[in-house]
């Protein structure tokens, strides 16, 4: 019934820059918890980045932290990834994850599992 389309992805060489979207149908975005994971072949799906309701919180891997920012926009019902200064290593599908859940300790948003809703991926490219 949630659906979560993800856009923005693309090829960009080191050190470059781009901004990831994720649409979220319904009018109830700003009940949801979101989540940035990515998926390199033959990798676990591993968390990104996480934000809040409000988005006055934010939680990110070591990996992106400085690098990436999660952001949302509950007006527009639009979940986005600011990457900058982006690395090979970043290359990936990226997935926007959605919960209604309400989390217990800190570390249940950086995990999958925690959601419950997930875009269809885009996949990010960074040529060395």
């Amino acid at each position: 019934q949630v659906q979560l389309v993800e856009s923005g992805g693309g090829l960009v060489q080191a050190g470059g820059s781009l901004r990831l979207s994720c649409a979220v149908s319904g009018r109830t975005f700003s009940s949801y918890v979101m989540g940035w994971f990515r998926q390199a072949p033959g990798n676990e799906r591993e968390f990104v980045a996480a934000i809040n309701r409000s988005g006055g919180s934010t939680y990110y891997a070591d990996s992106v932290k400085g690098r990436l920012t999660i952001s949302r926009d509950n007006a527009k019902n639009t979940l986005y990834l600011q990457m900058n200064s982006l690395k090979p290593e970043d290359t990936a599908v990226y997935y926007c994850a959605a919960t209604l859940r309400r989390s217990s300790s800190y570390y249940e948003p950086l995990g999958a599992k925690f959601y419950d809703y997930w875009g269809q991926g885009t996949q990010v490219t960074v040529s060395s």
